[in-house]
């Protein structure tokens, strides 16, 4: 965990309940759980819907939630599990997809909306080929990729979010960085940094 997650401040003066401080909180975080969402899902009604009621819940429990948190990771892992539980839900109404766990991951990786300030044909060229790579990984593997590089998770965190020990996530990490190794050339894998 980080110690020096600017969200702690923020986090005391909401629990010992502060009403501006929840504000703030939403405030804060809206938007990093949103593109989070996006990442499982390209409902983004959905997605709405479960930042809203995480707020709530949060709202709710405020006496009884933990003083000393991560705030950014247990904001990411509640809504995660909030949002794995909608699709569980939409999956028993709609009798289609999303009616497994193992269903429930990341998107394809694409940087061309999200990473405009990058000019350089060169370097365009290397990302889409690293997103090419990436989104050839099994889905597991990219997920725990994306968290930790894009939502700058220990494995710590990323083994309690996906319910997975420590040494499984280290070797999941290994396994994705030596594939991608291998298959890209120095430069293109240098910018798994830009994935961020």
């Amino acid at each position: 965990m980080t110690d020096t997650d600017p969200g702690n401040d923020l986090w005391e003066r909401f629990v010992s309940g502060s009403s501006s401080a929840f504000s703030e909180l939403y405030d804060a975080y809206t938007d990093i759980l949103y593109k989070f969402g996006m990442r499982y899902t390209a409902d983004s009604e959905l997605v709405k819907d479960c930042i809203h009621d995480l707020f709530i819940d949060l709202h709710t429990y405020r006496p009884s939630l933990a003083r000393e948190v991560n705030v950014r990771f247990y904001l990411l892992k509640s809504f995660r599990r909030k949002l794995h539980a909608a699709h569980r839900r939409s999956s028993l109404l709609n009798l289609n997809r999303w009616n497994t766990d193992e269903t429930f991951g990341v998107q394809a990786l694409s940087f061309s909306i999200e990473h405009e300030i990058i000019v350089d044909e060169e370097q365009r060229e290397m990302l889409e080929q690293l997103a090419s790579e990436i989104n050839q990984l099994p889905e597991r593997q990219r997920e725990i990729l994306y968290l930790r590089f894009n939502q700058d998770l220990d494995y710590e965190e990323i083994a309690s979010m996906m319910q997975i020990s420590v040494p499984t996530c280290r070797t999941f990490i290994y396994r994705a960085i030596k594939q991608l190794r291998g298959k890209l050339a120095c430069g293109s894998f240098a910018l798994i940094i830009l994935w961020a």
